[in-house]
């Protein structure tokens, strides 16, 4: 279909883009996929062809091509050329079947997509189509792909899973661990921890369906003898909760979160808990208990699994916790989202005399906010759905899905775009996502990493020979180290401010932020330049900021003055300290931030007040600078984990500012103070003759030193 002549040629251009992309995205989507030849699965493949063999040509795993028979019967190009010249020239057809018979059990332990579809069935989902081989989609693969690049790293094979609903992610997850017992290693017992029992045993049916066809034969080493009519399960005990598995030497349990007394006794080395996200705790057990009963015997070593997955559930859960701390590094699991645009089956065709108008629609409205209702979302969401790779086709899809909806959360919890909208909250966003989202272009690594010393870390000499030293342990991220000349001097150049924290892990983060205002004497930004994040004891973040600041050219220091016990009950601080502190700290350092407000005003003989001092009333105050200026992008960030905590921030029905729970906005408060600060309180910097030396105590080392 031509475009209306009446369209102007820029826009023309941008729908011709759009319509270019969306073909890359939908070709991407739809490149072919064969679990048997192995063509576009999982993994590093290499193509090999053999005459004679059942599958003439196939891509198989890279890493069976280090097994003597494989390597010797690619060589040969040739099935029956390989047995004359590898076993007898009087071969049978027996003869021929061991070989493909060994071949085949060879790539069904390297090849788990090639093993599920010729040896497992599964229930179809699709009304009428009754059994069907197990063939991994899109979304299976890529999680498939995240297990195998730990299986086959050596690595224990730990994974929380964030997941949109209804494309087989417990299927998978059970699937493989029944690859692990009946290919890999014996004695491998696993557990399904499902919300219910009745759940749990709707996850192990996957199991009994796939062991009722599968061929005994592969359950022993080729050529051991067997009965054929020995079974392949059998219960153990009364209940009907663990199942054997004898020519394995294994055992399957059934639990549930409501019935947890299965787990006790037992040591396992496969367990899979599914729906996590639904585990509320009771007065009698909690989530992390259960977890704790069906997990701590298992070892961490290769081929040990455990899969926390679900749906998300709100937030301040065990399960969000898990996915944070998996996401962030922070554990021993990895941490997997799969969104609703990565399965295939959440897409509506678009005629292609349709495909312009849409595209024109979605793109001329890309910056609107506007809803008829509330079963739509504004045609800016739309747009971002774009940005974050759905097709149109998914778009179409999804606001016919929203139209079912009363509301953004609820799709949210169903159908999430990211691991960010999937937990979803009540309160009001305070920042807006697509500005934040913006933002994330100028985030990057630091250039260095570890910490800033002195000789000692109190009092006095804790500035003397302040220099910065690089450890990868280091808590000290630094994205641009001070410029300091000799012989010149900018004024209120750099900014260091301090949001307190608590000294346990369990408390929230302590966190000491440089701003770098340099470029504001032109016009330009404030730039976030380096990052101090981690616990510890007060009276030491105090000093450890003052050496920051001293090794920032003599920064202002602003530190948080209050731990707003009065006025945040759900921080976990170490309780108000702070002027005991501030008053130690600033007989020693000179650039320590003073309040002014009127209420807080100096009166002759009367102490300093150090300190920014947050409150009822200067807490909306600098969160309302920070929304402007997100709003504009009048500052550089360069940590993204500070951008997650504005897509977390919420104004309450109370009318407070918070985190949502089970989240936290240290880094946040940092920008919200320090931003307020260095566009209403500091001068602009300038360039002054520097009045004395630096002396030796106070130069920091370059980084050309480093």
């Amino acid at each position: 279909m031509l475009p209306p002549q009446e369209i102007n040629d820029e826009i023309k251009k941008a729908i011709a883009e759009i319509i270019k992309e969306n073909k890359r995205r939908l070709d991407a989507i739809n490149v072919p996929f064969n679990p048997v030849t192995g063509f576009g699965s999982v993994g590093e493949r290499v193509k090999v062809v053999i005459n004679g063999f059942p599958i003439r040509v196939q891509w198989i795993p890279v890493k069976m091509m280090s097994v003597p028979l494989v390597k010797k019967l690619v060589e040969a190009g040739n099935l029956d050329r390989f047995i004359t010249d590898t076993i007898t020239e009087d071969y049978t057809d027996e003869d021929r079947l061991k070989v493909i018979d060994a071949f085949v059990r060879i790539r069904s332990r390297h090849d788990f997509p090639f093993w599920a579809a010729t040896f497992v069935t599964i229930q179809s989902k699709e009304p009428g189509e009754g059994e069907i081989p197990f063939r991994l989609t899109r979304p299976q693969r890529r999680f498939v792909a995240k297990l195998e690049e730990m299986r086959l790293a050596g690595r224990p094979i730990r994974l929380v899973l964030l997941k949109a609903r209804q494309w087989g992610g417990s299927t998978t997850s059970q699937i493989y661990m029944c690859w692990l017992q009946l290919v890999h290693k014996v004695s491998l017992n696993s557990v399904i921890v499902a919300q219910t029992k009745k759940t749990s045993f709707a996850i192990k049916a996957m199991y009994d369906r796939a062991l009722k066809y599968y061929p005994l034969a592969m359950m022993y080493p080729q050529g051991t003898s067997f009965s054929d009519k020995e079974p392949k399960m059998v219960n153990v005990g009364q209940t009907g909760d663990y199942k054997q598995i004898p020519q394995r030497d294994c055992t399957i349990t059934i639990a549930s979160y409501e019935a947890p007394d299965a787990l006790r006794g037992d040591a396992y080395s496969l367990v899979h808990c599914s729906e996590v996200g639904l585990w509320a705790p009771t007065e009698k057990k909690s989530p992390e208990a259960v977890v704790r009963s069906a997990c701590s015997g298992v070892l961490l070593r290769p081929y040990t699994m455990i899969i926390y997955e679900s749906t998300a559930n709100g937030t301040g859960n065990f399960f969000q916790e898990e996915y944070d701390n998996a996401k962030a590094g922070k554990s021993q699991f990895d941490a997997l989202f799969i969104s609703w645009f990565d399965i295939d089956l959440y897409s509506a065709p678009i005629p292609n005399d349709e495909i312009w108008t849409f595209a024109e629609w979605l793109y001329t409205n890309r910056l609107s906010s506007n809803v008829a209702s509330k079963r739509e979302e504004p045609g800016k969401y739309l747009w971002w759905l774009w940005n974050q790779g759905a097709t149109l086709q998914g778009i179409k899809w999804y606001i016919g899905e929203r139209a079912g909806k009363n509301s953004h959360e609820v799709m949210a919890a169903e159908f999430p775009t990211d691991d960010v909208e999937a937990f979803v909250h009540s309160g009001a966003k305070v920042f807006d996502k697509y500005r934040v989202e913006a933002m994330k272009k100028t985030c990057k690594p630091p250039k260095h990493i570890g910490d800033v010393y002195a000789d000692r870390d109190t009092g006095k000499e804790a500035f003397r020979n302040v220099r910065f030293s690089e450890d990868a342990q280091g808590e000290l991220w630094v994205w641009a180290l001070p410029e300091i000349d000799p012989d010149e001097i900018v004024t209120n150049r750099y900014l260091v401010v301090v949001d307190i924290g608590g000294r346990s892990h369990k408390a929230d983060w302590s966190v000491i932020a440089v701003f770098d205002r340099l470029f504001m004497q032109e016009g330009g930004k404030p730039v976030v330049v380096a990052q101090w994040y981690g616990h510890i004891d007060i009276d030491l973040l105090a000093w450890k900021a003052g050496q920051i600041a001293a090794f920032y050219d003599n920064a202002l220091l602003v530190i948080e003055s209050n731990t707003l016990e009065t006025h945040d009950k759900e921080r976990q601080v170490d309780g108000d300290q702070s002027q005991f502190v501030l008053n130690q700290l600033g007989g020693v350092y000179d650039n320590l931030y003073a309040r002014s407000s009127p209420e807080d005003s100096i009166v002759e003989g009367m102490p300093v007040k150090y300190g920014f001092h947050t409150n009822i009333n200067t807490k909306p105050m600098v969160i309302s600078t920070l929304v402007k200026v997100v709003r504009e992008a009048s500052y550089v960030e360069r940590d993204e984990r500070c951008l997650d905590e504005f897509l977390t921030y919420e104004k309450r029905q109370n009318g407070s500012f918070g985190a949502v729970k089970g989240k936290h906005d240290d880094l946040l408060m940092t920008r919200a103070i320090g931003l307020h600060i260095c566009f209403f309180e500091m001068e602009m910097p300038k360039i002054l003759p520097r009045k004395k030396k630096i002396s030796n105590h106070r130069r920091p080392v370059s980084a050309a030193s480093i």
